[in-house]
C-alpha cells in the first residue's frame, strides 16, 4: 500500500483508507448490519487501510460506536482515527461536548484527526477554527482539519488557525472534478494541505469515463474501481472508499499498489 504524507506533518498515511458513512445507519442508527460492519473495519485494517474515517453525524453516533468496538479487537495503536464535528456543534461548549462524546463512543482518549464537517452557519469560520484549536490544545486530537470548505473558506480557516490545517476532505472522483475546475485542488497543493477524497468511486456511477477505465483496467488486469482509486492517488489525493464485503475491501487495498503512467493519466483525463 502506497503511503503519503499528511499535510505539512511527518505523518505517513496509507493512500487508501476506509470511509464509514452508512455503516450502522445514515442519519439515524440502524443496528441491523452491526456485526458485518465491525468485521469490515477489522478486515480493512488487516489489508493495510489503517486510516479509519467516521463522524458524530453518521448513524447519530452509532457508527462511532461500531468503530470503537472494532478498535477493541484491532488495537487502537494500529489505526489512524479521524472523526468530524457537525456544524451545529461548533460553539466551544458544544464542540467540547461533541469531542468528549465522540471519544467515549470510540473508546479512546484521543483522535488522530478532528475535522469541521461542514462550514459553520451560525458562527464565523474564525470562531469555529479558534474553537477546534482549543480542542487540539486540550489534547483531544493530534491534528485538525476541515471538510467541504471552498478556497475562500479555507483561506479564512488557515488565517484563523494557530495550528496547521492539515487537510480538506471533499467530494472528488474521476467523474466529479469540481475541485480541479474551481482551483481548490491547486490551492490545497500550494499550501501543503492534503486533499482527502470522499465518494471516490462516485457510487460507481462513472458512465462518462467507464470505457476508458475499462480499457486501462483490462491492460492492468485490474478492475475499473481500482483504476479510479489509483487515478486519485496519482493526483495526490488520499481516498476513503466505503466497503463492506471482503472482496471489495481487498480490491480497494490492492488499488493502493497501482502506479498509473503519464500516458494512462492522459487517456483518463
Amino acid at each position: 500500500m502506497k503511503k503519503m504524507t499528511l499535510g505539512k506533518t511527518s505523518q505517513l498515511l496509507p493512500a487508501i483508507g476506509l470511509g464509514t458513512w452508512e455503516m450502522g445507519g445514515g442519519i439515524s442508527p440502524d443496528p441491523s448490519t452491526d456485526k458485518e460492519s465491525i468485521k469490515s473495519i477489522i478486515k480493512a485494517v488487516e489489508f493495510g487501510m489503517t486510516h479509519i474515517d467516521t463522524a458524530e453525524y453518521y448513524g447519530a453516533g452509532h457508527t462511532e460506536e461500531l468503530v470503537g468496538k472494532a478498535l477493541k479487537e484491532i488495537g487502537r495503536e494500529k489505526v489512524f482515527l479521524t472523526s468530524k464535528v457537525w456544524p451545529n456543534h461548533l460553539k466551544i461548549k458544544d464542540m467540547l461536548n461533541s469531542i468528549e462524546n465522540t471519544l467515549e463512543r470510540l473508546g479512546t482518549d484521543r483522535l488522530d484527526l478532528y475535522l469541521v464537517h461542514w462550514p459553520p452557519e451560525d458562527i464565523s469560520i474564525k470562531e469555529a477554527i479558534q474553537n477546534i484549536n482549543i480542542v487540539l490544545d486540550r489534547g483531544y486530537t493530534r491534528y485538525i482539519g476541515v471538510s467541504n470548505f471552498s478556497i475562500s473558506q479555507l483561506k479564512e480557516a488557515v488565517s484563523a488557525s494557530k495550528a496547521p490545517i492539515v487537510c480538506n476532505q471533499v467530494r472528488y472522483n474521476i467523474e466529479d472534478r469540481e475541485i480541479e475546475r474551481s482551483g481548490l485542488l491547486d490551492f490545497c497543493n500550494s499550501k501543503g494541505i492534503s486533499v482527502v477524497a470522499y465518494s471516490p468511486l462516485n457510487r460507481m456511477g462513472m458512465s462518462a469515463t467507464a470505457l476508458k477505465l475499462e480499457e486501462v483496467a483490462k491492460n492492468r488486469n485490474a478492475t475499473s474501481a481500482q483504476i479510479a482509486l489509483a487515478w486519485l492517488i496519482k493526483k495526490g489525493a488520499f481516498t476513503i472508499p466505503k466497503a463492506i464485503k471482503e472482496k471489495h475491501l481487498l480490491e480497494n487495498a490492492k488499488a493502493g499498489d497501482i502506479e498509473l503512467t503519464d500516458d494512462e493519466m492522459e487517456l483518463l483525463s
